[in-house]
Order: C-alpha cells, then sequence, then structure tokens
C-alpha cells in the first residue's frame, strides 16, 4: 500500500522527540500503531531495519504508524536511562498517537523497544494490540504481560541468543489464547535475514486479528 512520510516533533517529558509518521494513501484511519526502537547504546533508531519492515506491514494493513527516537538519539533531546525515562517517552508517543489517530491503538517494538512499548501499551486501555519483535526474555522481564487482555503477537528467530525458544513460548502458555507465536527458522537477534517473513507475521496478525477490534 502506497503512503506518505510525516515528520514529527513530539513534545516528549525531557524535551522534543524526533519522530516519523507513515500514513497510508487510501481510506480514514481506522486506529493506528506506535513502534519503539531498539537499544539506544547499541545502535538502535527508528530507522532501524526490522522496525521499518514492521512499519510497512502494519501501514499496508491499513494502519498508520509512528516510529520515535528515544531521548538522547538522533534530534530527540534527553539522554539515556535504562527504561523508565524510554517509558516516558513511549507514553507521551501514544498520547500523541491517540490524539491524531483516535481509534484501536497498537503498541509494539523491537528488542528493547519491545520491553518498553509492551510494558507501556499493556497498561493503558487505549491499547487494542501488542507486537513484540524479537523481545529480549534473557535480559528483561516481561511478566508483567500476565496482568493484560489484549492480543499479543510476539515474532523471534530460533537463534535469537536473547530470547530464547523455550522461554518465549512458555510466556505464550501463560498468556493462553490472547498470544501468537511467530518462531522464524534460521533467524537470529537483528532478524536483517528474515526481513520478508517479519513483515508477513506482522501483516497477517494485523488482518487476522486487528481489523476485527
Amino acid at each position: 500500500m502506497s503512503h506518505r512520510i510525516e515528520a514529527v516533533t513530539l513534545a516528549g517529558p525531557a524535551g522534543p522527540l524526533e519522530a516519523q509518521c507513515m500514513i497510508p494513501a487510501a481510506g480514514p484511519a481506522a486506529g493506528a500503531a506506535l513502534l519503539c526502537h531498539p537499544h539506544p547504546l547499541q545502535g538502535g533508531t527508528m530507522h532501524t531495519k526490522a522496525l521499518h519492515h514492521a512499519a510497512r506491514a502494519l501501514v499496508a494493513a491499513g494502519f498508520p504508524v509512528l516510529r520515535f527516537n528515544f531521548r538522547g538519539v538522533g534530534r530527540s533531546a534527553g539522554a539515556h536511562t535504562g527504561g523508565p525515562g524510554e517509558r516516558d517517552d513511549a507514553r507521551a508517543a501514544l498520547d500523541w498517537l491517540a490524539w491524531r489517530f483516535p481509534g484501536p491503538t497498537v503498541v509494539g517494538g523491537f528488542s528493547f523497544g519491545s520491553w518498553v512499548g509492551l510494558e507501556v501499551g499493556n497498561a493503558d486501555p487505549r491499547v487494542a494490540a501488542l507486537i513484540g519483535i524479537a523481545p529480549p526474555l534473557s535480559l528483561y522481564r516481561f511478566d508483567f504481560l500476565e496482568s493484560g487482555t489484549a492480543p499479543l503477537l510476539a515474532v523471534v528467530g530460533d537463534r535469537d541468543a536473547f530470547c530464547p525458544v523455550p522461554d518465549l513460548e512458555a510466556l505464550g502458555t501463560r498468556l493462553g489464547a490472547r498470544a501468537t507465536i511467530r518462531i522464524l527458522p534460521g533467524a537470529e537477534h537483528l532478524l536483517t535475514t528474515h526481513l520478508a517473513p517479519l513483515h508477513d507475521a506482522i501483516l497477517g496478525f494485523a488482518r487476522a486479528v486487528l481489523h476485527p477490534l
């Protein structure tokens, strides 16, 4: 689906946050999606390849998608805090998105961004679905998801050193029917060799789960 890109400056709690919104060319928006990027100290930005492909998949399903740079990344003000400040950044981005595109909101992220985004989205009643790309279960706790009800898609490579497949499957079992787990054979943490399957998994989830909401 064709789209346009709108440059956005968000009012973040530590100062302005650099952002981009991908907006589908056709049809009114039924909702929107927010995606959070990988770890800032490991080179993660809103332009990370896997995050860009995830955004394109959601746009193809008809959702405007907001990506932004956490504090201290690119032209975003502030400095990295290891999680608390980044969650505040994500909440500010979610507030803007809900104002700009009222309706069911999807929140997700890639690696560190999935930890931040899923925790923020899981606790917010405006959020209708969650997407975790390569969630680093070996580095952070994700048991906060057990308190939520929104449908969740988790996509991970079976060679991901930071997200052991048995741990993700165990989390999926605890979450029950709301969790959809997609394992990409041969993929490592960055998923750079499996961008097409990542796109397809997210597009399929969006069409099957999000549109009926």
